[in-house]
């Protein structure tokens, strides 16, 4: 790997393992935080529970939580039948999911690993699940690493921010908002992006989430966001195209 790729890794660990840490701390005030239900964790997001539906039946499957970070993903795929491996880059995000694991008494194999180099043998999962990931990667380099241990038949589902609506682009650069922290190399995903990928999965199904709704980040009245989500949901049934305005897509790709 070359040496600009060894830092950007060596930096995103660093960014990722500061921000576990600081997380670390209201846990061991509060280790009750560290239970949750599924309805939390999948009615967080609006893009989660159709995502989620791209997965299929998990009962017994084998499913791999690409990136987990905080673990929430694992705990819920767990929860659901899943026989759940995750990983991460970051060693203090892996303590943090493992803890989790183990307050909400589910069984997951944790371990720390970089996307671009997965230490699994080959069709070793019937699914992979990824949540605001694959935009840090080497899209060409990952893409081959998915398709190398994902089962022949496998689908593999990524939640992702976008970056083709050019008021989006200014906003995130220009504008304070809650959670903006982000890694000094990452940019949200671009269509162009899409090309490393198709090199593994030439068919790749992009939905688009939160258009009109994606104010939700600066305004949380409830019967508003739901009135934007049917809009937007209406919108982009009739002109798919719009997604490119939208905040975040769910990418499906399928080893066929």
């Amino acid at each position: 790997m070359s040496a600009p790729a060894m830092d950007r890794i060596q930096s995103e660990r660093q960014f990722h393992d500061e921000q576990a840490l600081r997380r670390a701390d209201t846990f061991r005030r509060d280790r009750h935080r560290l239970q949750f239900s599924d309805d939390q964790y999948l009615d967080h997001e609006s893009w989660l529970r159709p995502a989620w539906a791209e997965l299929g039946p998990l009962d017994g499957k084998s499913v791999l939580d690409y990136g987990c970070g905080h673990g929430m993903a694992a705990v819920a795929l767990a929860r659901h039948g899943a026989r759940m491996t995750a990983f991460d880059l970051s060693a203090d995000y892996i303590a943090e999911a493992r803890e989790r694991a183990r307050a909400n008494d589910v069984a997951i194999d944790f371990l720390q690993a970089d996307g671009h180099a997965l230490p699994f043998p080959d069709s070793s999962f019937d699914a992979v699940w990824g949540n605001a990931v694959l935009h840090h990667l080497d899209l060409a380099v990952a893409g081959r690493e998915l398709r190398r241990v994902l089962k022949p038949g496998g689908v593999a589902v990524f939640c992702e921010p976008w970056g083709e609506n050019p008021l989006l682009r200014w906003a995130r650069r220009r504008l304070p908002y809650p959670g903006k922290e982000r890694t000094r190399d990452e940019e949200p995903l671009r269509r162009r992006d899409l090309d490393g990928l198709h090199e593994s999965f030439p068919k790749i199904q992009v939905r688009g989430f939160q258009m009109l709704s994606m104010v939700r980040r600066a305004v949380r009245i409830a019967p508003l966001m739901a009135g934007l989500e049917r809009l937007d949901r209406l919108l982009l049934s009739v002109a798919p195209s719009l997604e490119n305005w939208c905040r975040y897509v769910v990418l499906t790709l399928r080893r066929d």
